[in-house]
């Protein structure tokens, strides 16, 4: 059956989503059992346990009471750590206040398990991996989510002990282990530039979604308005991003896809647009001159 949906694998991640400012956002990380708003509910993500919500607008969160619903058709009902919505605080009681409007309008109640989600405050997703959210920049109060692996390493000092040594010293109460954190993937939501993007979480994130609304010259005044990302504030942006892959989203329907290509050849650096690309591009990567499958918003 064919689905607007793009699926490809970024690293060693795989992605399945859509994002189209205005109309819908949705992006899934099957592995890491993880959606990024929900946009409509596509039925790709339907079966994905923990749903980040980044602000209130609708192409973002339209579909939250239809992925509970669908949830409950096929016998997945939200609890602890499966079918839940972590969400700003200031969301929480409107969204409850959602979900009682429609089961009025559905003629049966449909569960929802939300959480709030704090900024820098951790959750824990499973035991190895963490979701860390942050505050961003929009015209609405708003969060970016990074999902982080949680590694226990062998302090270097104690590389020579052998098995034995080692359960030893832990009965004597000494760490013999550190944290390592390794962030995998960082989703941005719709944002201007701001400092969350020095956070090594961020920055240090082996993908980051980040929007880019506006490549049109006489729409900088809009993005200035609306809190979002222009082209032209690429150039100041990626000095500060070590990211392996950066991923372009929220691209307007205005604009087809071989022009903000071509835009994006202008203003970055060789090494910056070899580690970018946009989400919706389903034919390559930025480089690529050719919309093949009709890839044109």
């Amino acid at each position: 059956m064919p689905t607007h949906m793009v699926e490809k694998r970024i690293g060693d991640i795989r992605i399945v989503g859509y994002s189209l400012a205005g109309e819908e956002t949705v992006i899934g990380a099957p592995e890491l059992n993880i959606c990024f708003d929900i946009g409509r509910a596509p039925r790709e993500v339907i079966s994905l346990d923990h749903l980040c919500i980044t602000h209130g607008h609708p192409d973002h969160t339209a579909g939250l009471h239809y992925y509970f619903t669908q949830r409950w058709f096929i016998g997945n009902e939200p609890g602890t750590g499966a079918g839940t919505a972590y969400l700003p605080e200031h969301l929480l009681k409107p969204m409850q206040d959602l979900m009682e409007v429609w089961s009025r309008i559905e003629g049966r109640y449909t569960k929802a398990n939300f959480v709030v989600a704090t900024p820098d405050v951790d959750i824990k997703l499973r035991r190895d991996l963490i979701l860390r959210p942050f505050e961003v920049n929009h015209g609405v109060p708003a969060l970016g989510y990074s999902a982080i692996e949680v590694r226990n390493k062998l302090k270097p000092e104690f590389a020579e002990k052998t098995g034995p040594e080692l359960v030893e010293l832990k009965k004597k109460g000494i760490q013999i282990e550190y944290r390592l954190e390794v962030p995998l993937i960082t989703y941005c939501g719709d944002t201007a530039a701001g400092d969350f993007l020095d956070r090594d979480h961020v920055r240090n994130s082996k993908i980051i979604l980040l929007e880019c609304t506006f490549f049109d010259s006489e729409h900088v005044t809009r993005a200035r308005a609306g809190n979002h990302i222009h082209v032209r504030d690429l150039p100041d942006i990626m000095p500060r991003l070590r990211n392996q892959h950066i991923v372009l989203i929220h691209v307007t329907r205005r604009t087809f896809l071989r022009d903000a290509k071509r835009q994006l050849q202008e203003v970055l650096k060789p090494a910056d647009l070899e580690r970018t690309s946009f989400l919706m591009d389903r034919g390559g990567n930025s480089r690529r001159r050719s919309e093949p499958h009709g890839s044109d918003y």
